[in-house]
Parts: structure tokens; C-alpha cells; sequence
């Protein structure tokens, strides 16, 4: 089987599984295979943990969630050096920063200290404990999680911490037909004709289609859109005034990046040889939204985020 119809397979027996939220499908998958993280916000109960165990089972590797808890510490991340008496000597004993897969559940309930040692990890792929560096497997990905209605106890990420990951995605409550349907599967019943499973994904396959993603075509004028959606956010004046009034910070080329491997792995899960404006516009939320900060007289409006992204793509013409 070609690497893009194991990637399809996998993606229509999640979906199967995680019922009514098909983004957050798409996007795990966007992030696995642009070799990013994932930070994804909603309320509880709409099987943001389900989602990333039932990526784990279909992925050669090893998966590990993480409770984020007010009162966890750096080393419980990381690992730590632990003293021998019978050696007089330190020996490393590696914490759960070393899986593939990281689930790192409610993220934000957990001080600053605790989630700078992410940092390392996120952007760097090696931690460093007593002066020692360390590397992490080359396939790794965080998938960190968040609650947008409990405020209290909780510790905002810092702008930092939120550039690391790749996409940050909404999930809303399912639909009255996909509430249907979870009640029926929790009661056993098959819901419609059952996929042939999915074979579990090597690290090779998934390597190999990160290797095609990059070969897709990405012509000079899609390539100038983009870097010019980004250069809005920088210099908003340019195009629109209210605009420029919403904007403080615009995204820094990390965001660039990360838009340009979002947009390919978007037309790849397409069927498409080639990255359009289209690819790039299906992405475009999930990447700025952590990365671009308003001014006190758009919050003080009511103005979102969401409204600035959209007005930013009606005011940057297609090259």
C-alpha cells in the first residue's frame, strides 16, 4: 500500500472513531506529518484525549500522556539525575519528555517553570538535565491540550511557549446527528459499514511522506501570498487601517514557516500534487491564531481573533 493511502486509511478509520470532530482529525494529522505540535482548546467531554490515544495505537512508537497538575515540577517532565550509593555515582533516569508521542493534558494548568521545559524540547528535540544534553527521538510530537472555561488555578502560556506549536485548533460541541451517533456507538451499535483497519503506520512511511509532501509544487506567486499574509500582520497599515488599529504584534518567521508546511500537508491529504492559495487560506486560522497579539482597543471592542484573520485574508490579494 502506497504511504498516502495508509495516511487516507488512517484518517477515515479515525474519523470513525472520533466522532463529529473531523478538524481535530485533520489537523493531528497536518501536524504529524509537517513534523510540528499540536495545541488544541475546547471543553471537556469532546474526546481530545480519545483523539490523540487512538493516533498513538495506529503509529510505530510510543506514546505517553502527561497530567499537567499545579504542584508538577521540571524533573517530573524531563527526568533527573539520581544519586547511586552503591556506585557513588549519577545515573539519568529519562522522564516522559522521551516517547514519540506526547500527550500533555491541560497544559496550561501547570506553572511557567514547568512549561519552559517544553521549550527545549518543542523547538530543539533534546532536553538538558545537569548540564548534559540529551536528544529525543526524531519522530516526536506534542499534542498539548487546554480548557478555554475553567480560568481558575490555571497559568497562561507564554508567547514563547505558544510560537512552538504549529497549530492551535478550536473544537466545538459535535452536531445533533454526531450526538446521535456517539450515544449509539457507546451503546455498541454499528453506526455504518466497518473500514478494513488501518495498517500501523512505520516511522519510515512516516518519513517517506514527509519527503513527498515537500516535492509538491509550490509556485513563486502562491509562495508571495503567503509571505505576504504574514507581512500584514507585521505591517497592517499597509493594507487596512482598522486593521492596523487591531494588530499589536504581527507573527515572526517561525509563523512563515509553519504556514507554508501546514498549506503542503493540506493539499498532500487533498490529492494534490501542487499547494493553491485555497491550501493556504484552509490553514491560515490554525496557524496565527496563538501567534499574533491584539491591541487593547480591538479587545476592548469585542474584536477576536477570528475576525482579524478573516479581515487580514479579505484584505491581502491572491498573487
Amino acid at each position: 500500500m502506497a504511504v498516502k493511502d495508509a495516511v487516507l486509511a488512517l484518517r477515515q478509520q479515525l474519523q470513525q472513531q472520533i466522532i463529529g470532530q473531523p478538524t481535530l482529525v485533520d489537523r493531528m494529522l497536518i501536524c504529524l506529518l509537517a513534523d510540528g505540535h499540536l495545541l488544541v482548546e475546547g471543553a471537556p467531554g469532546l474526546a481530545k484525549t480519545k483523539a490523540i490515544n487512538a493516533l498513538a495505537r495506529q503509529l510505530e512508537g510510543d506514546f505517553k500522556r502527561i497530567q499537567f497538575t499545579p504542584d508538577l515540577l521540571p524533573g517530573d517532565i524531563t527526568g533527573t539525575d539520581i544519586y547511586r550509593p552503591q556506585t557513588q555515582s549519577f545515573d539519568f533516569q529519562p522522564g516522559p519528555i522521551f516517547h514519540h508521542l506526547i500527550l500533555a493534558d491541560e497544559i496550561n494548568r501547570a506553572p511557567a517553570k514547568v512549561q519552559s521545559a517544553l521549550l527545549e524540547a518543542m523547538a530543539e528535540r533534546q532536553i538538558t538535565v545537569g548540564g548534559h544534553t540529551r536528544a529525543l527521538p526524531e519522530l516526536f510530537m506534542v499534542m498539548a491540550t487546554q480548557n478555554p472555561i475553567e480560568q481558575e488555578g490555571t497559568y497562561p502560556l507564554p508567547e514563547a511557549q505558544l510560537d512552538r506549536f504549529l497549530m492551535q485548533t478550536l473544537i466545538d460541541y459535535p452536531d445533533a446527528d454526531a450526538e446521535l451517533n456517539i450515544l449509539r456507538l457507546v451503546r455498541g451499535e454499528a453506526l455504518h459499514q466497518p473500514v478494513a483497519d488501518a495498517p500501523h503506520l512505520s516511522q519510515e512511511s512516516i518519513f517517506a511522506a514527509r519527503q513527498e509532501i515537500l516535492g509538491l509544487h509550490f509556485s513563486a506567486s502562491v509562495e508571495q501570498y503567503l509571505v505576504q499574509l504574514v507581512i500584514a500582520t507585521r505591517k497592517p497599515e499597509r493594507y487596512d487601517q482598522e486593521l492596523a488599529q487591531w494588530l499589536e504584534y504581527g507573527a515572526s518567521p517561525r509563523g512563515t514557516i509553519a504556514l507554508e508546511r501546514c498549506a503542503r500537508a493540506h493539499a498532500w491529504l487533498q490529492g494534490k500534487d501542487y499547494v493553491s492559495p485555497d491550501d493556504v487560506q484552509a490553514v491560515i486560522h490554525d496557524v496565527l491564531r496563538h501567534r499574533l497579539i491584539l491591541s487593547f482597543e480591538a479587545q476592548a471592542s469585542g474584536v477576536g481573533i477570528e475576525q482579524v484573520i478573516d479581515r487580514l485574508v479579505q484584505h491581502v490579494p491572491v498573487s
